[in-house]
């Protein structure tokens, strides 16, 4: 396993300054912000297009400073309701998958987005309810008329350019938010799809998260892996229940947080998430992702790597010479 880190939060830094401090903390890997919401901070692939030598420059000081490049990652909405919304989503998405062409990166990281209601919605509508019937009807509509159409032509895209995964991040609020809407529309278009397993977002919802990787891992569908991690607020959950509308940064109010590695759960549920993954046969990049508003971007990455190299398994499993 590489131990890696998400690059949204060093969007200060430029690319080498966020390579040398890598190398300073013991950061083997990097997924990079590429378009949507991680940003564009240290690759806006509609500049570095307009001449791709400035793509071949990327990998070169990757290689410079022993940093892999585990993935390119272009979270938006390219289902968007809203058609200059989802288009420039969409143009995120094709340009970034031509960059990691140029660069040899096989692996992109995103969302799966969510339509709306209807053909003439504007904004998304994420579906949790099976009643009233018009939900139902809704999912319907999202899934067979633009999520599973869309994802077959961007998946064909993909693949036409050298990408064999597209790994989706189970984010509520999107179509696919948990393990069973992921091999959902997996199932529906194939094995380019598959998850970015982010704890965070799957603490929160009650799932398991050694139940989640062991039914990713058993179907061959996990692709990639955040870094991160959930603290639910036992008071105001007690009170309100895990569906909280509050703002992120109203940490006080808030049922659930997003923390620091280790802040929300203990080193023994980390060292149980890895081993799991080992089980089912991911021995790829564990990515750190920094979303802790109680912590600087630097602290929390340092707290979080530290953590992370008491559970990292790194060598090749030997010989079970006991058995």
């Amino acid at each position: 396993m590489k131990l890696g880190v998400l690059s949204a939060a060093l969007a200060d830094m430029t690319m080498e300054e966020m390579f040398q401090y890598f190398n300073k903390i013991g950061v083997d890997a990097v997924e990079l912000g590429s378009g949507g919401f991680p940003g564009k901070a240290h690759v806006n692939p509609a500049e570095l297009l307009k001449n791709p030598s400035d793509i071949d420059k990327i990998g070169e000081l990757a290689k410079k400073y022993n940093i892999h490049i585990a993935a390119l990652a272009c979270h938006g909405n390219p289902v968007h309701p809203t058609k200059e919304i989802a288009e420039a989503y969409h143009r995120d998405m094709e340009e970034a998958i031509l960059v990691a062409e140029r660069l040899g990166i096989k692996r992109i990281v995103g969302f799966s987005g969510c339509p709306g209601t209807d053909p003439d919605g504007k904004m998304p509508s994420w579906v949790v309810c099976a009643w009233p019937d018009d939900y139902p009807k809704v999912l319907e509509y999202q899934w067979n008329d633009v999520l599973i159409p869309y994802w077959e032509k961007m998946g064909k895209y993909a693949m036409d350019h050298g990408i064999e995964q597209i790994a989706f991040e189970m984010h509520p609020g999107f179509c696919v938010y948990n393990p069973e809407t992921c091999l959902r529309l997996r199932d529906a278009v194939g094995p380019i799809l598959g998850a970015n397993l982010d704890p965070s977002h799957l603490f929160w919802q009650g799932i398991d998260i050694l139940a989640a990787i062991r039914t990713l891992g058993d179907a061959g569908a996990l692709y990639h892996f955040h870094a991160k991690d959930t603290k639910i607020d036992a008071i105001n959950c007690a009170q309100n229940g895990v569906l909280d509308t509050k703002n992120l940064a109203d940490e006080r109010h808030r049922s659930w947080i997003f923390r620091t590695i280790g802040y929300g759960h203990d080193m023994q549920i980390w060292r149980d998430i890895i081993s799991n993954l080992r089980m089912v046969g991911y021995d790829d990049v564990i990515s750190i992702e920094h979303e802790d508003a109680l912590m600087s971007p630097t602290e929390g990455l340092e707290k979080a790597v530290a953590f992370m190299k008491q559970c990292l398994i790194y060598e090749d499993r030997g010989v079970a010479f006991w058995a």
